[in-house]
């Protein structure tokens, strides 16, 4: 059980600590669209991002592909960029029949996403691993971990929808393009610090 706590923490901290806030800043660009209304398409499109981001990660801890971390951690803010870019298409097409092929695409964009937050993911679990250690218990206790601390962060944004709904009179596009905006703008000047330093 000790053992489980330590691999589960140590994931959740991960996606919750401020080393990782590239993550966060992901998870944010794709709940931003979504109400509390809302809650089943946002669980597919959390979904989708799961099952690439735990594909990547099992593969990569088991050594059968991995990818230079230099590169990965170029392609994170990349993808929160394109994330952020394709909220504010759909931000002028939401009354449009556009509005739901974007729905759509945002679904393959998070599955594929997925497959390199995973590998970025998995650069701290197999630092941590000893060459000796079975994989698959540690594997298992990490992703469930990453999969808590992204939920926290998932909750906490329908929050603030439900709050800002009620209690002020921000409406809902304009809130779309303001998370989407700072956020890109983050992940813009994330990007080019990773690219100059490879």
């Amino acid at each position: 059980m000790n053992e489980f706590w330590l691999w589960f923490t140590t994931g959740t901290e991960h996606i919750l600590n401020r080393n990782g806030y590239d993550h966060i800043l992901y998870v944010m660009a794709l709940c931003v669209l979504f109400s509390v209304s809302e809650w089943k398409k946002l669980l597919i499109l959390i979904t989708a991002f799961t099952i690439g981001h735990s594909l990547t990660l099992a593969i990569s801890a088991f050594g059968i592909f991995t990818a230079k971390q230099g590169y990965i951690e170029v392609l994170i803010p990349f993808t929160i960029i394109v994330t952020c870019l394709v909220n504010l298409g759909y931000r002028k097409q939401r009354s449009s029949a556009l509005a739901k092929t974007n729905y759509t695409f945002n679904y393959v964009l998070a599955l594929i996403f997925g497959f390199i937050h995973g590998m970025g993911f998995s650069y701290l679990l197999r630092s941590m691993l000893g060459k000796e250690e079975s994989v698959v218990f540690p594997l298992l206790s990490f992703n469930l971990g990453l999969e808590f601390g992204q939920l926290i962060i998932v909750f906490a944004m329908l929050l603030i929808s439900v709050f800002l709904a009620r209690f002020t009179r921000i409406k809902k596009a304009d809130l779309v393009f303001f998370t989407s905006s700072a956020v890109f703008g983050i992940a813009l000047l994330l990007f080019v610090q990773r690219l100059n330093d490879l």
